[in-house]
């Protein structure tokens, strides 16, 4: 089990994930990034302790450096399905 940053009023927020579906995005290879993240979380146990928001408004005026994936706000641009395991196991390492 993760365990969560406390939010403002003491409630235990989920690290949030947003895989931008655009156009743009979405053209440039996104949904196989969908693909990834869901794989990822499941093999980890992660399903129901990640947040993940698919949002095709998440335009950020970014779209030529996408696809965009915002992880706990930060931003990470030109993300593909091996970049996004990458970021994923920075995010959410191995309990050894």
């Amino acid at each position: 089990m993760l365990e969560y940053a406390k939010s403002g009023e003491g409630v235990m927020a989920k690290p949030k994930i947003t895989i931008c579906m655009g156009s743009s995005c979405f053209a440039r290879g996104n949904e196989k990034t969908v693909e990834a993240c869901e794989s990822f979380l499941a093999a980890r146990g992660l399903e129901d302790e990640v947040d993940v928001d698919l949002g095709a408004s998440l335009c950020t005026g970014n779209c030529a450096e996408g696809p965009i994936v915002v992880v706990d706000g930060k931003t990470y641009k030109h993300v593909d399905p091996l970049v996004m395991r990458d970021i994923l196991n920075a995010v959410f390492p191995e309990k050894g």
